[in-house]
């Protein structure tokens, strides 16, 4: 046991170096927030005189001047070319004009009446321009960079390409976010503008936007971003050279890593593998917007668009173009590009490093073995004392970091290493001291069920260590949800409410020939054909678990009106049995000092396993195959072909729903044709037939089996995302106990 509880905290050990390299989501999250952390406490610096970039901003009070969006683009146009006159030198659209307009002069006229006054004015009226032909016109002379959004379905045009890519290294394709079609502009504005980029975003699984791609891929096509392209614009670029990894200057030993840079004239941009960008937020400051009103009026002076990147768009809440981010949940989309170009002129870029990830499970692996080894000699207050100077070295180094050379390095998996680590290691020299005590105040109490306190009555001389081989069905039952509902009860209405659980439960077993192995809390261990034999053991053992569901049925009706009527909440008990029939070792097990009849075995655990697989597969008896093979008669359906942890072997388990009158009902008989014929399917990986199958027979259970089919539901609809690989077996893998 002390060998055994040494090896506790190692395992810790491993198990964080193991969650740090697999990198799962709440970790990154984790990560995130520290970081998110980082930035307001030290934000990019932001120099409105310097800043190369303004937003023109369609806000509320210029949509109460101007009008309800969208505008004319007559008056778009006229926007277009106040800009132009002050020197911008980009203007960016944070908008798709996917539609004509519906101002225009020939969308109009098609919705008056028609008569002859109508039709000479109609032919008068013709003859003008549309108002998307006047907004083409200011686009072509004007530097305008149009946007467009990528899509995951397939659509009549692709974007137009103004750019074109030039790649060092691998090609940068396969690391990049890939779409099937995109809402683009008109034709005739696309065409006219000087640059064409996408404004997708990639939030993260909190919605927040950290990073943002600056290309996607559609088709064997390359396209940039809004803020690449207004860029390139505003530099008079024609080209982005993408570097990728096996690139000149770049190891990856042969690897395939990923997108290293992209260059826009002299500019050179850090990227991710995807070739996506980490944002380095600045707060958001009134200076960078101007509002879409006070660039038309005559006395505007073009001081703040001269020379600069000019982003259109919106902050008016009502158009719903806001975005979470770091500092804020409900940021302008068109800010986010803004920053962007702000963060690539400046340089300001945030970077994670390619060491990071080794340098923070070097981290983990010498201070969780640190700590584990001197524990137990310098004690755990000392031990404590430097694991949290081990978690401070890792939150100074991550911000010095950060603050110095714009590096994420992770202090969180480091962090929450050494707590465990050290709470584990605390909690075994414990252990050892209590198991100690333990053993002495264990001599003074056993528990024997009523046969066997007989049986060892005429023959005491059987209270000795050994035991014998039998082939036995082990019962193991628990009540779910335990944690939740014992929260509702203190110490003493705990115990009171087990008690009353527990008493009737075991009327129960040992009313039909089973012996009560243990009481584990809430759960209950049992077993049939020892000490007594038992032939019919498999079939009084099941007919016990259906009694126990019976039963309580009747008890939680009881509790409910007992409940009510003393004006307190009530949660009702629902149990998971398991049942397992095999070889098993069954005598008196322990020391010389203290022992218990119990039985030990593979099926016994195997029938742990069950019992704890009712919740997954909805309910409510789960039994082994050699248990369904022993009481063949009661109305039972297969569930799986389970490989249980701690087994090599899968075993086909069945769902146990009534005797042997429930199994000779034609309702029944066709439930359970129906379930072969779904399992059937869904192992010859027939999903259509499986799927309507599982429909079926949910509608036949009558709500029984809703939870089973429901899981099947699911199975089937990962498996058409993800089909299983060749040679599949239909073995289900069991991830929990």
């Amino acid at each position: 046991m002390r060998r055994l509880l040494h090896l506790i905290p190692w395992v810790v050990l491993a198990l964080a170096l193991f969650v740090r390299a697999q990198d799962p989501a709440p970790v990154v999250q984790l990560r995130n927030i520290v970081f998110d952390s980082f930035q307001r406490l030290e934000p990019r610096p932001f120099d409105a005189e310097k800043s190369p970039v303004r937003i023109v901003d369609i806000d509320d009070a210029s949509l109460e001047k101007l009008g309800q969006w969208p505008w004319p683009r007559t008056l778009v146009a006229k926007l277009i070319d106040r800009l132009t006159e002050m020197g911008a030198a980009a203007i960016a659209f944070d908008v798709v004009f996917a539609e004509p307009d519906r101002t225009s002069p020939d969308r109009v006229l098609a919705q008056w009446i028609d008569n002859p006054e109508i039709a000479a004015l109609r032919d008068a009226l013709g003859k003008l321009p549309t108002h998307d032909a006047i907004l083409a016109r200011s686009i072509g002379h004007a530097p305008v960079v149009t946007a467009f959004i990528l899509v995951d379905q397939k659509t009549p045009r692709a974007p137009a390409v103004k750019g074109t890519f030039a790649m060092a290294g691998d090609d940068p394709r396969q690391f990049l976010p890939v779409h099937e079609g995109a809402v683009t502009n008109l034709p005739e504005l696309e065409q006219a503008a000087a640059g064409n980029g996408a404004i997708n975003w990639v939030p993260d699984r909190d919605q927040v936007v950290r990073t943002v791609p600056l290309m996607f891929r559609l088709g064997d096509k390359l396209y940039p971003n809004l803020v690449l392209e207004a860029l390139r614009v505003a530099l008079q670029a024609k080209t982005y050279v993408v570097k990728s990894s096996g690139s000149s200057g770049e190891t990856a030993f042969g690897e395939h890593t990923g997108v290293v840079s992209v260059k826009v004239g002299d500019l050179v941009v850090p990227t991710e593998a995807s070739g996506s960008m980490l944002v380095r937020f600045s707060p958001s400051y009134p200076q960078r917007y101007v509002p879409a009103w006070r660039v038309l009026e005559p006395d505007f002076k073009p001081d703040a668009i001269d020379g600069r990147i000019i982003f259109i768009g919106t902050s008016a809440a009502g158009l719903k173009d806001l975005r979470a981010t770091p500092f804020a949940a409900d940021t302008p989309g068109v800010e986010v590009h803004a920053q962007l170009v702000e963060q690539i002129v400046t340089g300001a870029f945030l970077e994670r490093p390619d060491f990071a990830a080794a340098v923070e499970l070097a981290f983990v692996l010498v201070i969780g073995a640190g700590l584990i080894l001197l524990l137990t000699r310098i004690g755990a207050v000392w031990a404590g004392a430097l694991g949290a100077g081990a978690i401070a070295l890792a939150c100074g180094v991550s911000w010095l970091a950060f603050v110095r050379f714009g590096w994420m390095v992770d202090p969180v998996s480091p962090s929450i290493a050494a707590l465990l680590v050290f709470l584990t290691g605390t909690v075994v020299v414990y252990l050892q001291s209590e198991y100690q005590r333990q053993q002495v105040r264990g001599a003074f109490s056993r528990y024997m069920s009523p046969h066997l306190v007989e049986r060892l009555a005429e023959h005491p001389e059987q209270l000795v260590l050994g035991g014998e081989t039998r082939d036995m069905t082990i019962m193991f039952c628990d009540i779910r949800g335990f944690t939740t509902i014992s929260e509702q009860y203190d110490a003493q209405g705990l115990t009171s409410m087990l008690n009353r659980f527990l008493t009737p439960m075991t009327e129960i077993i040992l009313d039909r020939e089973g012996t009560i192995d243990k009481y584990m809390g809430d759960a209950i261990m049992a077993f049939w054909n020892a000490p007594l034999d038992d032939p019919d053991h498999a079939e009084h053992a099941c007919r016990t678990a259906l009694a126990m569901i019976a039963q309580l049925k009747e008890l939680n009706v009881e509790w409910r009106k007992a409940a009510e009527a003393e004006g307190k909440p009530y949660h009702a008990i629902n149990i998971g049995v398991g049942l397992n029939t095999g070889s098993c070792s069954v005598g008196n097990m322990g020391s010389d000092q203290r022992f218990d009849y119990s039985v030990i075995g593979d099926d016994v655990n195997l029938a742990s396993r069950l019992e704890g697989q009712s919740k997954t597969y909805g309910v409510d008896i789960v039994i082994g195959e050699n248990t369904r093979a022993k009481a063949d008669g009661f109305a039972a359906i297969e569930l799986d072909l389970l490989r249980v942890k701690g087994k090599l072997r899968p075993v086909r388990i069945y769902g146990l729903l009534g005797d042997e009158a429930l199994a000779g009902t034609p309702d029944f008989a066709a439930l359970a044709e129906g379930h072969d014929a779904m399992l059937e399917a869904y192992r010859a990986q027939d999903w259509d037939t499986a799927e309507r199958l599982a429909g079926e027979c949910r509608a036949k259970a009558q709500g029984r089996l809703d939870g089973l089919y429901a899981l099947y539901a699911e199975r089937i609809a990962d498996y058409r995302r993800e089909p299983p690989p060749a040679g599949w077996d239909g073995v289900t893998v069991a991830l929990t106990k």
